[in-house]
């Protein structure tokens, strides 16, 4: 099972006490593209959630748990081995995190953004 949920070339472009801005690649070889729309290959939306809490658990230590997403928006199908730029940012006050995910090409393709609630 070498290609469980894989994510590829992950490296860290920003890093601060409350925010992360990393680029990776989700290659085409993923499970993540099995069986969703054989024709048209796209990252689904959850997919692209467990993404965004996969690195949230692994640079602020949040469990993987999300008791409440306040805001959650899905602009663009990300396709089979994209390029990615994922931002995170926690506010540790208000237990919340936000993020947006984008093409690391073009910076003016959002795929995803929201804020929801975290647990430490």
């Amino acid at each position: 099972m070498e290609n469980v949920h894989s994510i590829e070339n992950e490296k860290i472009l920003s890093q601060s006490s409350d925010s992360i801005q990393l680029e990776f690649t989700i290659p085409a070889s993923s499970d993540f593209f099995d069986g969703h729309f054989p024709e048209f290959k796209l990252l689904p939306a959850v997919a692209q959630f467990e993404v965004v809490t996969r690195f949230a658990k692994k640079y602020f230590g949040t469990q993987r748990f999300v008791p409440k997403i306040n805001r959650i928006k899905f602009s663009a199908p990300i396709r089979p081995d994209a390029t990615v730029q994922l931002k995170l940012d926690i506010n540790k006050e208000t237990q919340s995190m936000s993020y947006s995910l984008w093409d690391a090409n073009n910076a003016e393709k959002v795929y995803s953004s929201g804020t929801f609630s975290v647990v430490a």
